[in-house]
Formats: C-alpha cells, structure tokens, sequence
C-alpha cells in the first residue's frame, strides 16, 4: 500500500521571526546567565503557536536562518544588504534561537552561502510535488516568486492572511514569475537592491503584465501599453541601464538549489525530546516552559 500523502509542509522564515520578536513589543528578557534571551523568546513563542495551532496542523516543519546576513549575492553587487549596522543584541542570538528550535526537535536550516529565503524557495521546489500544500510562513514579497496555483502558498500569520497566485496577481497584476524582474526596476531597500529612477510599481506592473520580462520589454516607449506616464523618458533609462536591471533581477531571484539534506520524512516533527527540551529549559531559566510542546517523541 503506498504511503499516503503528507498534506502540508511549513517552512518558517526564522530570520523574519527573530527581527519581529527583537523589535516587537514585549518586556527584554535575559537567561539565567544575563544573556540576551527576547528574541530568541519570541521565535520559540511563535514556534510553539504554531506548532499548537489546529487549523495548520503542523506535521512536517522547518525553520531557516540568515547566518550571517551576507550571502553569495554580496560578491555579485557592492550595494546589496550585509549585516552592517546590526544591532549586536540581536546578532547575539541568531545562533542561540537556533539551538532552541533545535532543542524543541525542529529542523533547523541556518544559511551562510545562501539567504534564509533561498532555504524557502528550494523547499518549495522541492517538496510541492510531494505535499498537499507547501506553506512558506513569511510575508516577505520576494516570496511570492514561489507561489505555484494549488501547491505553494506564502502565509501572513500576523495578518492571518493566505497568499495564493490570485492573490498575488490581485495586488502586483503580474504571474509568480514575473516578480524578480518587477523587484529589478521598482527595486527593494530591504535586499539593497535600488531599481530604475523613475519605474514605480504601477507603471513596472503594467508593463510585466503585457510583456512578463525584462528582456521582452521593447526599446520602443511607442510598443508600451496606453497611458503610461512618461514612457519615452522610462524607456530611454532602461535602454540605458538594461544591464544593471539584469543584474538587479539576479540578486532578487531566489535560489531553488540549496543543497538541503534533509528528506521529506526528515522534516516530521515528531514531538518535542522530552529530556533535551526540559534540559534546554532548566538552562536558560524557563523551567515553565517544559509544558509548552503540544506533544513529546516519547508519546504515543
């Protein structure tokens, strides 16, 4: 009889968790040795809220981490984010947040070549054939370039929203595929990634809904679509920086190589390991924590 057929996967932008429990609301925390502990409190949080919600029904889970910030991209183009500025309160905790989820059983993908958003794109690609649903838990935009109709959702648990190929095409007007050639000309301060002067995302929109990519986009302002404003000048600055935009449209693209070890089957959280789990909570002062797991590996 053959194995019947995981429903869902989830895959945490744990990078994304780590910054919002930093610099959300909420009082500092420390361990039991005067560490810095609110970060990483708030990703095991929000790890255990999912792990515990009913209607995600997590069975089969990883989380990815940028460590450190910089990646393959930083060699391609001088200007693309790094860890510079970082507040090392939080640097201090990237790798002790992944010791936690570690800890309470989950696999853990921390990137150093590549983005944790690459871990992302590569367990999409990867897995949808094998799952129900992969689900990438991140608003992050860029993330979008995955969503495949019936097999690859992104999941706003903030806003409680799901984002689907409809969805997107809804707020962008353009195809999953479209989105790295959107992102080289309207460009993402996030990513440090500055775009064309002049192309916003109305105008960017419109053109990769008739022509989908860079290279189709004609030299000729006169082969736009109507009414766009200012298409002779926008023209003239993409002939001019076509090579640039290219390069831009690299960085924004997610890998779908990442050579992640793990099987499908790998990736089953099978309960929190009891001893591990209450030894990590008894060392970092948060004995009340032992309970929190909806489940333990010794369990039945």
């Amino acid at each position: 009889m053959a194995a019947k057929k995981v429903d869902r996967l989830h895959v945490v932008d744990g990078t994304y968790e780590l910054f919002r429990a930093f610099y959300g609301r909420g009082p500092d925390r420390t361990t039991a040795e005067g560490r810095p502990f609110k970060a990483v409190a708030g990703v095991v949080g929000s790890v255990l809220a999912l792990l515990r919600d009913e209607a995600e029904a997590v069975t089969h889970l990883a989380v990815a981490f940028d460590r450190p910030i910089e990646s393959f991209r930083n060699e391609l183009f001088e200007g693309y984010k790094t860890g510079e500025g970082m507040d090392p309160e939080l640097v201090e905790q990237m790798e002790p947040a992944e010791e936690a989820l570690a800890a309470l059983g989950v696999t853990v993908w921390p990137m150093d070549e590549w983005e944790a958003d690459d871990a992302l794109a590569t367990a999409a690609a990867r897995f949808a054939g094998e799952v129900g649903e992969v689900r990438l838990m991140t608003p992050d935009k860029d993330l979008g370039q995955c969503l495949v109709e019936g097999r690859v959702v992104q999941v706003d648990r903030m806003r409680e929203k799901v984002i689907d190929v409809a969805a997107l095409r809804e707020r962008r007007g353009i195809a999953p595929a479209s989105l790295p050639d959107w992102l080289a000309l309207v460009g993402d301060s996030a990513d440090g990634i500055p775009g064309l002067p002049g192309f916003g995302e109305k105008t960017v929109s419109r053109l990769l809904a008739r022509f989908e990519t860079l290279e189709a986009i004609p030299d000729d302002p006169a082969a736009w679509p109507e009414g766009l404003r200012g298409a002779p000048r926008l023209a003239g600055v993409l002939a001019r920086q076509r090579e640039e935009a290219l390069l831009y449209r690299r960085l924004a693209t997610l890998a779908t190589d990442v050579p992640l070890r793990e099987t499908l089957d790998d990736l089953r959280w099978r309960g929190a390991p009891r001893q591990r789990w209450e030894a990590y909570c008894e060392s970092v002062g948060m004995p009340r924590w032992k309970t929190r797991p909806p489940r333990f590996d010794d369990e039945d």
